[in-house]
């Protein structure tokens, strides 16, 4: 890989220059704010604390990657937002399902061909291409959502709702370049707002269920 090629891919980017994208860079804030805002309310609990971390990351290389517009800065762009997903994904296991350490990350490393197999089914899907690297996430959520809706049903509740945030989050990145014409900034700065708003609200979630659940299944 060349890592240091140039990508223009967001409608706001009319050249190769450092602000080129200033709505997009400076959106990311949300990222930060959300996520030193439940660092703070998570004290105590060192999973939701590191997704807090991960979070406040995700923000610093979504702007990399709105500044320079790298194959490196990319990298660093959608990297954390992986290592989220798995690191949610072992949280919700070990907290929700009260699964072992052992079980809960070799459910955790399914998460791996989970995308790998239907990214390029969604990337089949009309509408759906441009963000299909992501939309298999909402539907693992949605998954978790379901099969938890008796065993936790706020937490089930919790999960839905942070479905619902991110399937408009995704619709706002893939209008990114559709709308160009009619929307000068485009529409990718929705998804910096509206995935951070979400996020934070997973981290939520898990912060409620363990103030609020019996001490057997926090």
């Amino acid at each position: 890989m060349e890592w240091t090629r140039q990508i223009d891919a967001y409608c706001e980017r009319l050249d190769p220059s450092f602000w080129a994208e200033p709505v997009n860079a400076i959106t990311n804030a949300a990222f930060l704010i959300a996520a030193l805002w439940m660092w703070r309310r998570c004290a105590g609990m060192p999973l939701a604390r590191a997704l807090c971390a991960i979070l406040f990351v995700i923000g610093l290389g979504s702007t990399l990657f709105h500044t320079f517009a790298t194959a490196w800065a990319a990298t660093l762009d959608v990297l954390p937002i992986l290592i989220f997903v798995l690191l949610y994904t072992y949280a919700a296991n070990r907290h929700y399902w009260g699964l072992s350490a052992v079980l809960s990350a070799l459910g955790t490393a399914l998460v791996i061909p989970w995308l790998a197999l239907l990214t390029p089914l969604f990337a089949q899907l009309p509408g759906f291409r441009i963000s299909a690297m992501y939309w298999p996430i909402p539907l693992l959520i949605g998954l978790y959502a379901g099969a938890l809706r008796n065993r936790l049903p706020r937490v089930a509740g919790g999960l839905a709702l942070g479905v619902a945030i991110l399937c408009v989050s995704l619709i706002a990145r893939s209008l990114d370049e559709p709308l160009c014409n009619a929307v000068a900034s485009g529409t990718h700065w929705a998804w910096h707002i509206l995935n951070a708003t979400m996020l934070g609200w997973m981290i939520e979630v898990l912060r409620r269920h363990r103030l609020e659940a019996p001490a057997a299944l926090r």
